[in-house]
This record gives C-alpha cells, sequence and structure tokens, in this order.
C-alpha cells in the first residue's frame, strides 16, 4: 500500500516527472533551465563587460514572466488550433519563440527605463544568451514529440539526431528541432565570444546581431516544417513574417547605431575623439555601488582592491541607515505638511 502510494506521489513517464502527484512535464524543465542558465551566463557576462551582475535578478523576476504571457499571446493569436480565449490553458502547450522574444525584449527595456541604466549595453549582455535558452528549450520539441519536418523513408538516414522517430505517427521525420538547436548554438558561441572580448563603442550592436541571426535561421527553417506546426492563423505564416521583420530590425538597427557613432565619434566603430570603448563606466541600478577589482571585469584593472567582509558588512550598514534616514526624513516632511494643512 506504501509502495502504491510512494508511486502515485513520485515518479516519471514519457511526458514528465511526477512530484508530490504533480506532474511536471519534460518540456517546461528544458525552458526552465534554459532560462536559469542564460540568466547566469548573461551575469558572467554583465560582470565582465563593466555592469553590476545583480541587475540580471530584476531583469530575470519582470521579463521571464512578461515573455512567457507574450509567448502564451503570440500562439494564441496565430494558432488557428488555439485562440485567445484558450490562453490560460498552458498545459495544453502553445508558446512562441517569437512571442517571447518580443515580450521579453520590451519588459527589458521598460526595466531599464525605470532603473535608469542604459539599455543597449545591458541588452548585448542578456539577448546574447537568449541564444542559449533557446537552444536548451528545443529539447522541449524532442520530448513532446514535435517541430520536425518531412518523411524520411530511407532506412539508411533514419538514425537520431538526423532524424527522430515520431510514436504518433510510427515514422521517421527530419528533427528539425535538433537542427535549430545547433544553429542557435553556434549564433550564441559567434555571439558570446564577441560580447567576451568586444569593448569598442556602439553598444547594441550584438542585440541587433541577435535578431539578424535568429530571424535567418527561423525564415530558413520555418517553411520546412510539418505543417501541423506552422502558425499560420488567417492563412498568414506568422513565424515567417516575424523572422523576416527580425532580419530587417537587426540590420537597420546595426546601421543605425554605426551612423550615428560615426557623427558622434568619427569612426562607425569605436571613437577618433576621444574614449573608444563602450563600457568604460561602471553601470549599475545603485547608483551608489562601487565597482571593485575582478579578474573577470575587462576594466578590473582600473579599480581598487575588494574590501573585507567587515568593510563590506560596515559598508551595507552604512547605507541600510542612510536609506533608513531618508524615509525618516520624507515622513516628518509629509507629517509637517498635513499639520500646517490643519493649523490653516
Amino acid at each position: 500500500m506504501q509502495s502504491l502510494l510512494m508511486s502515485a506521489q513520485f515518479g516519471a513517464n514519457d511526458r514528465g516527472i511526477i512530484v508530490f502527484g504533480f506532474e511536471i512535464y519534460y518540456y517546461a524543465i528544458c525552458i526552465v533551465a534554459g532560462m536559469i542558465l542564460a540568466a547566469a551566463l548573461s551575469a558572467l557576462l554583465m560582470k565582465r563587460r563593466n555592469m553590476a551582475p545583480d541587475f540580471i535578478f530584476t531583469l530575470f523576476v519582470v521579463c521571464i514572466p512578461t515573455a512567457i504571457v507574450g509567448a502564451r499571446l503570440f500562439s494564441c493569436l496565430t494558432d488557428p488550433n488555439l485562440g485567445i480565449g484558450k490562453f490560460f490553458e498552458f498545459r495544453e502547450g502553445g508558446l512562441s519563440i517569437t512571442g517571447g522574444v518580443i515580450g521579453g525584449v520590451t519588459a527589458g527595456l521598460v526595466v531599464c527605463l525605470v532603473c535608469k541604466v542604459n539599455f543597449l549595453r545591458a541588452a548585448d549582455c542578456v539577448v546574447v544568451t537568449i541564444l542559449f535558452a533557446q537552444a536548451i528549450g528545443r529539447w522541449g520539441n524532442y520530448f513532446n514529440q514535435e517541430v520536425f519536418g518531412s518523411e524520411i523513408t530511407d532506412p539508411a538516414q533514419q538514425w537520431f539526431p538526423w532524424a527522430v522517430y515520431i510514436e504518433g505517427r510510427h515514422g521517421w521525420y527530419h528533427a528539425f528541432f535538433f537542427y535549430e538547436m545547433v544553429l542557435n548554438l553556434i549564433g550564441f558561441a559567434i555571439l558570446f565570444t564577441m560580447a567576451w572580448y568586444r569593448k569598442s563603442k556602439p553598444n547594441g550592436i550584438l542585440m541587433f546581431l541577435y535578431f539578424v541571426w535568429y530571424g535567418t535561421v527561423r525564415a530558413f527553417m520555418e517553411p520546412l516544417r510539418d505543417e501541423e506546426f506552422i502558425l499560420d492563423g488567417g492563412g498568414v505564416p506568422w513565424s515567417e513574417v516575424f523572422a523576416i521583420l527580425m532580419i530587417g530590425f537587426g540590420v537597420i538597427g546595426c546601421l543605425v547605431l554605426m551612423i550615428l557613432n560615426f557623427l558622434k565619434e568619427g569612426k562607425f566603430v569605436g571613437s577618433r575623439k576621444g574614449e573608444p570603448s563602450g563600457i568604460a563606466v561602471f553601470l549599475s541600478p545603485d547608483k551608489k555601488e562601487k565597482p571593485y577589482f575582478s579578474k573577470i571585469n575587462m576594466y578590473g584593472a582600473n579599480y581598487p582592491p575588494k574590501p573585507s567582509k567587515e568593510e563590506l558588512k560596515a559598508e551595507r550598514a552604512a547605507r541600510r541607515a542612510e536609506k533608513k534616514e531618508e524615509k525618516e526624513q520624507k515622513r516628518s516632511g509629509q507629517g509637517d505638511g498635513k499639520d500646517g494643512g490643519e493649523k490653516k
């Protein structure tokens, strides 16, 4: 009896794992794992590119839910099998990467405006790692038996990862999810390497190159998919359309940034008139945060050694006391205003 109860509470099947009786799909595990790993890589890039790595947590908290909502909304609006009425039926499937990118990047822009952080510079650290998250997330399609191409009847080609066996159709099909995963990893490796070593102005180039790369991959792969996985609500291949728009957006963005940089700095990349680097100034949403030496930071040699634990504790305590004092002053100021109003 106890063993039966345990098997009902914990276990695994073809779709996912069971924890306390709740089934967690492998698809969801792949997506969440991709998000967490991408956030860690973004924090590393921020530290490398002279930014406060803690800022990624603020972006993560806001952008991830927004990206999920955007992904679901895009699918519901473009998938003829869904519709907006099924928006909250998440467990029935239907998340578009294109919608997720639009929602996440838009939320990131808003967060940077509110926190007064250079959006283009932060985006170069974050958007690049989206390719890595997308590559990991594509494995969810493997577990869900989706995003594949035409059938392969030649037995010599019926091997993974060239092909994948689809249980529901009892046949082998082109493993497009795997092809796209490999292309995403290649793009990530190129852009991450550029982000790690490149520091010349203007910021934002890497973000726009992401749109060029990913848009090109999707524009090439989308028409080759099985018709079941093409979002063509209203007879329009929406993913293909947005992939082409991504390419155009990325190319135009790169050109605009370089032209503006030329007008200001005298060069399309870098500067003839001053500091050629776009990351020379330490960037943090907390304007009182001080940068310290780090081997990872490309500008670490310009900063003093990291203080001891005791010094850090004293510094944090002083900042907390300062914030508390500011709040008390605001409260007393509001109180004085109210009293004055009552006397009148």
